[in-house]
């Protein structure tokens, strides 16, 4: 075996594994009462959220920082706010895409219920392929850290899958069709994952500026899409477990991380 295969074969099985354990965990949780998937979705959430900051605070960017050598933290900065900035534009593009008002003055709207599954399949393939170049990020720096950063997008994936297969029961969709068609589009990760470990490893210059880029992807999912959710159950009691939860979601990625291997030599 090549020395070039492994680590494309290592991403691969990573991104593969991710996508086909979020795709099958959401159809079993599907079959679930719905009254213990109401109670069981927050908590995913809250540790998500913490799993999500931990590696793009813990990992990615101080990763992306010392492989960019002194110097180059300004740039590092530029990139993940560029990341930023770019994942903001996309998920407007995405929400204007969801809505149910015609954009266009002078049409009115119409029922787009059956048009909503095609473009939930085709948004989760292009966030997929977007976790796949994350997590090849990941590995390309430590092997461990690709292992912590493929659980915190497990974590992250699996309410999203829950709720994508609903959208697409809702559409009109059969249950096999629906949970198939999720299977699918969960292997858009490896996709991404082999291009970007094969971009990657032959341009390793580049790999400080995809760290940032990455983290910035984890960072605006945790802050802008998990986090506001959090803050609509205000009671004490919600208030302590979301925060123990965050705190668990950062500590196994922090512990996965540091456990599982260290820091390759650059």
């Amino acid at each position: 075996m090549s020395a070039d295969s492994h680590p494309l074969l290592a991403v691969a099985a990573l991104t593969g594994g991710v996508g086909l354990a979020s795709a099958l965990a959401a159809s079993v949780f599907m079959v679930l009462p719905e009254a213990v998937r109401r109670a069981l979705v927050p908590h995913l959430v809250s540790f998500a959220t913490g799993a999500l900051l931990g590696a793009a605070l813990l990992g990615f960017l101080p990763e992306a920082l010392e492989a960019a050598g002194p110097g180059h933290g300004a740039a590092i900065g530029a990139v993940t706010l560029a990341g930023l900035l770019t994942f903001f534009v996309l998920e407007k593009l995405v929400l204007w895409r969801h809505s149910h008002e015609d954009p266009f003055e002078g049409h009115e709207p119409h029922d787009r219920t059956h048009a909503v599954g095609p473009m939930i399949l085709w948004g989760d393939a292009f966030h997929n392929v977007v976790d796949g170049v994350v997590i090849a990020a990941a590995y390309l720096t430590n092997p461990g850290f690709g292992a912590a950063t493929a659980l915190a997008v497990f974590a992250h994936e699996l309410p999203q899958e829950v709720g994508d297969i609903g959208i697409l029961l809702h559409s009109g969709m059969s249950r096999g069709r629906a949970l198939g068609l999720n299977l699918l589009v969960s292997a858009a990760a490896v996709l991404g994952g082999v291009i970007a470990a094969r971009a990657l490893g032959r341009a390793l210059t580049l790999l400080p500026f995809a760290l940032a880029f990455a983290g910035a992807s984890l960072l605006y999912v945790a802050v802008a899409d998990l986090i506001p959710g959090l803050h609509r159950h205000l009671g004490l009691r919600r208030s302590l477990e979301q925060l123990l939860l965050i705190l668990m979601g950062v500590a196994v990625i922090w512990v996965t991380q540091h456990q599982a291997g260290a820091p390759q030599d650059r």
